[in-house]
């Protein structure tokens, strides 16, 4: 049919109905130009949905403001939320080309949109704070609610929980050999610790709990799934090596978690050493010694020799009795998952502390999507014992499968009760596992996003240089930011490329990494994809600052740029009843792959530009073909290739910032 006959039938303006044409990709047509049947009927419908959207658009609708709070609706009852009929309703679907039915199902953002159009704002409930919370808030509440459930009579205070971390070799593993009095170093492999060990001491008549962390990473990591459990946290400083890299890193994720931090400045026993260069270095991580006029409480120990454990065993206690530990033996229980681990001969087993109420031997309990009953519990000695009170920690039997470390496990009264969470638990995990996908991924679009919207309350920074002096100027450059809503808090930075640790930091806080001529390692890129963390690199400082203010101020907006893989020329077309048109090409420059887009150049003009349907070699589908072999190609929404049409293949990629 022809061009004018078209526009005739549809009663519009021929010259309107040329402009229409080119804007849906159809660039070399005149008004005797005929198009196929197939062509004819798919610009008729888009020409009449365009102008039924263009007339109702037209209609002045009432604005108003619908609150939402599911994760998805039924399209039947969408007449009684958005207060419409549901013809019109259905008409919007047509519009937007969404087939639905009465019983169909749809999603917030298809929700928002359809009342979009009926000038409706779709408000949406966030529900989801649970989700959002770190172990430790979670924990927190746990601690709180069983107080507020009970008289001040059932009340008692529980064992502070105390995290010994810093430096490899500094010492942290002996200090707690002394504090226990037992040789937990040879049992370890190497003498390094291999896992996390929960143990408890009693001091003046005073419970003590203490995890012992293998060195930075593994707490990283227990940190980035929320294991935030601990009251205090001693770092271990050998004071003949002061302070370093992971002992920086140490300081960070305790600040980060805000945990009340002792200095142990250990090996006092050894020559030559320096206190006070080691409390100098302390003090610039925010960690003045107190006798220098700080807050921190710094204690001279000897793991070796047990000098100066008293003191620290004192100030844990005191710092214990500011923060008024209380805890509820007789509410629910409620513990913590702290390790996990298959036994061949016990089945599952997990360490666990007790946050609330009494854990019984023969008591039922959910964890995550699965239950299970308490067949036996072990002490840090390894002694079979029947209960575990607020703050102790005790190896559980009983799991049906292998608990994840940092979940939350609750007693219940019977077993049907515990089927019954568990299929509410079911129901819940698609939409939830959804949602904290969601919220864990972090770009600085989605940051800029937070803060147009002013939901952005802090702005984390991972800062990695090539050199010191790099480092300072960019630390210094960002301190000189002025953001009063949105405080920057630089929470590491140091030299060197970036690293796995930087990448789980990151995930731990919601922070972006920024490297200065500092590019990732293998390990970290394969980390921060699957983590969803971003690392932005530059070779230029006012790069990062200008990305920085263009994020605070709600601007910033990934640029992406078209890089052209290959030229292709048509030599021949050949016609299949099946398939239809297949063009012969001869590959003249590049490789072409089958996920490239396409634009198709015909006497110097672009005619076309969409995406590959097929790429063939010798009948076979194929995933590229390289420079100077020919190939078959069927491209998407185009059935009018020539020979002579040269077609070049690119993709799109977020632009390298310099």
């Amino acid at each position: 049919m022809k061009v004018q006959d078209i526009a005739k039938e549809l009663n519009v303006d021929l010259g309107t109905f040329l402009s229409f044409l080119r804007d849906q990709g159809i660039r070399q047509v005149k008004p005797s130009t005929k198009l196929d049947p197939g062509t004819t009927t798919k610009v008729k419908n888009k020409y009449k949905s365009q102008l039924e959207k263009k007339n109702s658009e037209n209609i002045e609708l009432p604005e108003k403001t619908v609150s939402f709070n599911k994760e998805s609706i039924k399209v039947s009852e969408l007449t009684t939320l958005l207060e419409f009929p549901m013809a019109q309703i259905m008409k919007v679907f047509l519009q937007k080309g969404l087939m639905v039915n009465l019983n169909s199902e749809i999603d917030q953002e298809t929700l928002i949109e359809v009342a979009k159009e009926l000038n409706i704002t779709i408000k949406i409930e966030d529900l989801t704070v649970e989700n959002e919370l770190g172990l430790k808030t979670k924990v927190m509440e746990i601690e709180s609610e069983s107080i507020a459930e009970s008289n001040k009579e059932n009340q008692t205070t529980r064992p502070p929980v105390i995290t010994i971390m810093g430096h490899v070799d500094h010492g942290k593993t002996l200090l707690l050999d002394q504090i226990r009095k037992t040789n937990v170093v040879d049992v370890e492999s190497g003498g390094i610790t291999q896992h996390i060990g929960a143990y408890q001491i009693n001091h003046n008549n005073n419970k003590l709990t203490f995890l012992d962390t293998p060195g930075h990473e593994a707490f990283t990591t227990l940190r980035a799934r929320g294991a935030q459990i601990t009251d205090i946290a001693i770092l271990v400083v050998a004071a003949d090596d002061g302070v370093k890299p992971q002992t920086i890193e140490a300081i960070n994720h305790a600040q980060v978690a805000d945990v009340p931090i002792i200095v142990a400045i250990n090996k006092i026993d050894k020559p030559d050493i320096d206190i006070d260069n080691v409390k100098q270095q302390l003090s610039q991580y925010n960690l003045l010694a107190e006798d220098w006029g700080g807050k921190t409480i710094t204690v001279p120990v000897s793991a070796k020799t047990g000098e100066g454990l008293d003191s620290l065993l004192e100030m844990i206690e005191l710092v214990a009795e500011l923060q008024e530990l209380k805890a509820n033996p007789k509410s629910v229980c409620k513990a913590v998952i702290i390790e996990s681990k298959l036994s061949a001969q016990k089945g599952p087993i997990g360490t666990v502390i007790v946050k609330a109420g009494t854990l019984k031997v023969g008591d039922y309990f959910i964890i995550d999507s699965h239950y299970g009953k308490v067949r036996a519990i072990f002490n840090d000695a390894h002694k079979q014992i029947k209960q575990l009170h607020p703050g102790d920690p005790g190896e559980l039997l009983g799991f049906s499968e292998v608990p994840q470390p940092g979940s939350i496990l609750e007693s219940q009264k019977t077993e049907k009760e515990c089927r019954q969470h568990i299929e509410e638990h079911k129901k819940n995990a698609i939409n939830n596992n959804k949602n904290l996908t969601q919220k864990m991924s972090v770009s600085l679009e989605a940051l800029s996003s937070q803060a147009e919207e002013g939901d952005l309350r802090q702005l984390n920074l991972i800062i990695k240089a090539d050199v010191h002096g790099s480092l300072e100027a960019i630390k210094g450059s960002i301190e000189k930011i002025e953001s009063k809503d949105i405080p920057i808090k630089i929470i590491h930075f140091s030299t060197g490329n970036i690293t796995e640790n930087d990448v789980l930091l990151a995930k731990a806080s919601n922070g972006i990494i920024f490297g200065f001529n500092a590019e990732p390692s293998s390990e970290a890129s394969r980390c921060a994809q699957k983590e969803k963390v971003t690392i932005k690199t530059y070779s230029i400082i006012y790069n990062i600052l200008d990305d920085i203010q263009k994020v605070i101020q709600g601007l910033y907006k990934i640029e992406f740029e078209e890089i052209e893989q290959s030229e292709i020329q048509i030599r021949e077309m050949f016609k299949f009843s099946k398939v239809g048109k297949i063009a012969g090409c001869h590959i003249t420059k590049g490789k072409v792959e089958r996920n490239d887009k396409i634009r198709v150049i015909r006497d110097g003009n672009e005619i076309f530009s969409g995406e590959i349907e097929s790429l063939k070699r010798f009948k076979e589908d194929v995933k590229e073909v390289a420079e100077g072999f020919e190939c078959g190609i069927v491209l998407k929404g185009m059935n009018d290739l020539q020979v002579d049409d040269i077609i070049i293949s690119y993709k799109i990629k977020e632009k390298k910032i310099l």
